[in-house]
């Protein structure tokens, strides 16, 4: 039978035979194979009509064990829980009758009255025959160990048939429903995997950089969802807002900490309610369970005591002097740049010999890289910065007015000077409050003070100002403007 074709005996009719495998017998009804009339006797022809057949019982047979490889685990959890809460029930009816209380048995009504349940339970099988005789054994028990008994015969009987019921219904393997019998009868039997698999993960991190999300984001997220991962396979317990509570507690982290670990839970929740068919088949009556936590708030004198610190000028120029005096003349311009710009410290490093640029004759910083759409901009050069900008010009080795040799591999460039900045303010009895940030609260509040508008200061430092007005329909102020702004920013001269 090569060519699955077959003849049967006396007929010259040609059927074609194609066997089913053992892993999906039971979707085709407990078939071993199966086999259909080509209603021809000539072979050539057999041979051609026989191929059509064949593809779409090969396609059945594909689609049956796709059911099954894409079932999941999910099942073994609702089998556990619903066996546990039977069993409970169970549970609770033993203990009401060892302690006498009336209660109605689970058996207390005559088998005669039930003929049609009796068939069906006690029908004339092999496994009928075995209930109807442990069946009339209980019912030939006394008082309450006759009672117990019955109990505990009625939990046996259930969850014998249930399983079998949803066997059959979910077109189970003989492994599946040797695993699901192994559950319902001790539903402790049931580890709980982790639903945010390592394949999950990678999936749901291709998905995310095809959006072009910063891999650095990628990164720390991923991080996130492999911690709740773990936690879920420890702890046993399944994904829920009590078990993400609990989660959250455990971390023993800040709020505004907190708060990204939910966000990176929320995007892949929902992500994949809607990519993957199986996670939503296995929550879709569930409610999102990183959504409605109440974190600790910080109130009052903790708040402020948290929040980052300016430096006073006189403390930027002492910082300048120093990264001098340790003849770090890399991170001493930086500092100069900070200062006389309020730029970031990787806006900073991003900048290039082409991004010096003169709008409307007027030397300025063209800010093409930064964290926020408001952060584009273009900052005048302060005229304490002409003399260092041309030398980091003349300078520059790879095209960047700042060099770094920094090994980060997100490319961010900014990492070694920031580090190096560190260690300099520390040296220097600053603390954990005050960063290279911290130079960049200097900037506004002195251009504040300088009485420089609100507005005005928003654009030269980039941020949004939060209104209609400024953000969407002004052009901004004119590169006069902000450089007359931005030179009112005080000298730091040693």
């Amino acid at each position: 039978m090569a060519h699955n074709l077959i003849q049967k005996k006396g007929e010259s009719t040609w059927y074609v035979k194609l066997a089913i495998p053992s892993d999906v017998r039971q979707a085709f009804g407990g078939k071993a194979a199966l086999i259909q009339s080509l209603k021809t006797g000539l072979r050539s022809e057999a041979m051609d009509r026989r191929l059509s057949v064949l593809a779409g019982w090969k396609t059945q047979i594909k689609a049956a064990r796709d059911k099954r490889s894409n079932r999941g685990d999910g099942w073994k959890e609702r089998i556990a829980g619903d066996a546990h809460d039977f069993s409970q029930i169970i549970r609770q009816l033993k203990i009401d009758t060892a302690l006498g209380e009336s209660k109605p048995s689970l058996l207390d009504i005559d088998p005669a009255d039930l003929e049609e349940f009796r068939q069906a339970v006690f029908g004339d099988t092999e496994s009928g025959q075995r209930r109807q005789a442990e069946a009339e054994a209980v019912y030939a028990m006394q008082g309450k160990d006759g009672e117990l008994a019955a109990h505990d015969f009625v939990h046996k009987m259930v969850l014998e048939m249930w399983g079998g019921l949803i066997a059959h219904q979910n077109d189970f393997s003989a492994t599946e429903a040797e695993e699901m019998q192994a559950i319902l009868a001790d539903p402790t039997a049931c580890k709980v995997k982790s639903p945010i698999t390592k394949q999950r993960i990678a999936t749901f991190r291709q998905y995310r950089e095809t959006r072009n999300v910063a891999t650095k984001t990628i990164d720390q997220q991923q991080s996130k969802l492999e911690k709740l991962s773990a936690y879920l396979a420890k702890e046993g317990k399944q994904l829920d807002f009590d078990t993400v509570s609990a989660w959250l507690d455990s971390l023993k982290l800040a709020s505004k900490t907190l708060t990204q670990y939910l966000l990176a839970g929320n995007v892949f929740w929902k992500w994949a309610m809607k990519h993957d068919i199986r996670w939503r088949d296995d929550f879709k009556d569930k409610a999102n369970p990183f959504e409605n936590h109440e974190l600790p708030q910080t109130r009052g004198k903790e708040r402020a005591d948290r929040q980052r610190k300016d430096f006073q000028p006189i403390e930027i120029t002492e910082l300048h002097a120093a990264a001098l005096g340790a003849d770090h003349t890399t991170l001493a311009d930086l500092i100069l740049l900070g200062a006389y710009t309020g730029a970031r410290i990787e806006e900073l490093c991003q900048l290039r010999v082409e991004h010096v640029i003169k709008p409307d004759g007027i030397e300025s910083f063209d800010i093409v890289d930064s964290k926020t759409a408001a952060g584009i901009r273009v900052v005048p050069v302060h005229p304490a910065l002409t003399r260092i900008v041309e030398r980091l010009k003349n300078d520059s080795k790879d095209g960047y007015l700042i060099p770094s040799d920094s090994k980060n591999k997100y490319g961010i460039r900014s990492d070694a000077l920031s580090k190096a900045f560190g260690r300099l303010k520390e040296a220097h009895g600053y603390g954990a409050q005050h960063v290279f940030h911290s130079i960049r609260k200097t900037v506004i509040t002195q251009l504040h003070r300088a009485g420089v508008q609100g507005p005005l200061i928003a654009e030269l430092v980039g941020h949004e100002t939060g209104t209609v007005t400024f953000d969407v329909y002004s052009q901004g102020a004119s590169t006069a403007q902000k450089l007359a702004a931005i030179s009112k920013l005080p000298s730091l001269t040693a």
